[in-house]
């Protein structure tokens, strides 16, 4: 698990310091009033970043346990870990209800 997290960090660390390289190569190729030759080098370089920076390369995972499978984003929790908070009533608010 802690393999899993490191990876976790480090791919989110290089999405993190190829975003801005990425937004500004990109409006440098999409604007018409620059040359073309500094558009198409943009470009380039663009196409040359690999797509492990990407953001939809990031996977959310449990903080508790590192589980990406049924991952609830408003908690950063899995189902089974959530679920555990509240029967501890853990989590302020919130009440395990059984019908």
């Amino acid at each position: 698990m802690k393999k899993l997290l490191e990876k976790d960090k480090k791919i989110r660390k290089n999405v993190k310091n190829f975003e801005k390289k990425k937004l500004i190569l990109k409006t440098i190729s999409n604007n018409l009033n620059l040359p073309d030759l500094l558009r198409f080098n943009a470009f380039n370089n663009l196409n040359k970043i690999s797509n492990q920076t990407s953001k939809t390369f990031i996977s959310n995972r449990c903080v508790n346990t590192i589980n990406k499978k049924k991952f609830n984003k408003l908690t950063h929790f899995s189902r089974m870990v959530f679920l555990m908070l509240v029967r501890d009533k853990s989590i302020h608010g919130l009440d395990k209800v059984s019908w």
